[in-house]
């Protein structure tokens, strides 16, 4: 709340919402949401979107745009399909998909959730032309989900950050680090679910994949709070150190984003609002946010992020350092 006792809007929605819905899809499908991005080298957006088929399980397809709003040419059929077979870990779907653009690698390295018997589990892929892909298969054992990874090394490591589950530990937020991309170690506790009453008790997770500031890594997260009606996804910010990001700086006290309007209130899971990718302007501040609606539609939504950056120094917390 600001002084004068209103809530600050930090992150603005579309008139155009739903940017894309089911019935834009050029084969038959249950929904489309949460759909990784990035900025093509001719300044259009891609979106790699999770598209449920109506058999339930998920592929990813890719769409484009010009000016990343409207105007979506789609893939004629699934830009990445599971591969059970090679892949038994993609049994049941592959979801969720966050890009990271690698200046290193001249590549882009999409870590997504692969659904199996065993539950969902982390898999990265690299690409450079969203045609061909090469699997790196999965790197976090289930149960584990809500990964992305930097675009550079730390300390001469990559970095990735996730959310394992377990039942003593619960869902928190994590990172590992790796020399190569495939083996993976150094695990760190970076951020703890609150408990009781808070918006972001029983379990959180990283949404679209950090965001490199000159304060640090800039972190939109979800919280997933238990109520009478269900599960009820919103958004807030935490801030890791730029070369330690198992460092917690600050974390938001209160959510920035609730789901709202019909198409985030109402749809195949109600009361979600899930960001997976994001794109910056050429001014370099303002973020185009691409967020699944009710597990049904795609929204966009735009923020500032040195006004995300404020309103969490004024409005932050510093970050338990017994949480471990």
């Amino acid at each position: 709340m600001n002084s004068a006792g209103k809530h600050e809007i930090l992150i603005r929605r579309h008139e155009k919402n739903p940017i894309l819905r089911p019935e834009d899809w050029p084969y038959p499908i249950n929904s489309v949401f949460n759909a990784g991005a990035t900025l093509l080298a001719d300044g259009s957006t891609l979106l790699l979107c999770r598209v449920e088929e109506r058999s339930g399980i998920s592929h990813l397809c890719a769409a484009r745009s010009l000016n990343g709003i409207d105007g979506w040419v789609i893939d004629e059929l699934p830009t990445l399909k599971p591969d059970p077979l090679n892949h038994p870990e993609e049994l049941w779907g592959i979801e969720d998909p966050r890009i990271t653009y690698v200046p290193e690698l001249d590549s882009h390295v999409i870590a997504f959730t692969s659904f199996s018997r065993g539950g969902p589990g982390v898999s990265l892929a690299v690409t450079r032309d969203f045609r061909s892909f090469e699997r790196y298969g999965v790197i976090m054992p289930p149960e584990d989900k809500d990964a992305a990874l930097l675009p550079r090394r730390v300390s001469g490591h990559w970095a990735l950050i996730h959310r394992p589950v377990s039942s003593w530990q619960g869902a928190n937020i994590w990172i590992s680090y790796s020399p190569d991309l495939r083996h993976w170690g150094s695990h760190r506790l970076v951020m703890r679910a609150r408990e009781g009453a808070w918006w972001d008790a029983n379990k959180i997770g990283l949404s679209p994949p950090p965001i490199e500031t000159s304060k640090g890594w800039l972190l939109i997260y979800h919280g997933v709070r238990q109520s009478a009606a269900g599960c009820l996804y919103r958004l807030g910010l935490a801030l890791l150190d730029a070369d330690i990001p198992e460092r917690c700086l600050l974390r938001s006290d209160s959510w920035i984003f609730t789901p709202e309007e019909p198409y985030e209130r109402q749809g195949d899971v109600a009361n979600v609002v899930f960001p997976c990718g994001y794109t910056i302007a050429p001014d370099g501040d303002t973020i185009n946010l691409y967020y699944g609606c009710a597990d049904t539609c795609l929204g966009l939504a735009t923020a500032s992020i040195r006004s995300l950056l404020d309103w969490l120094e004024r409005h932050g917390s510093p970050c338990d350092p017994h949480q471990h």
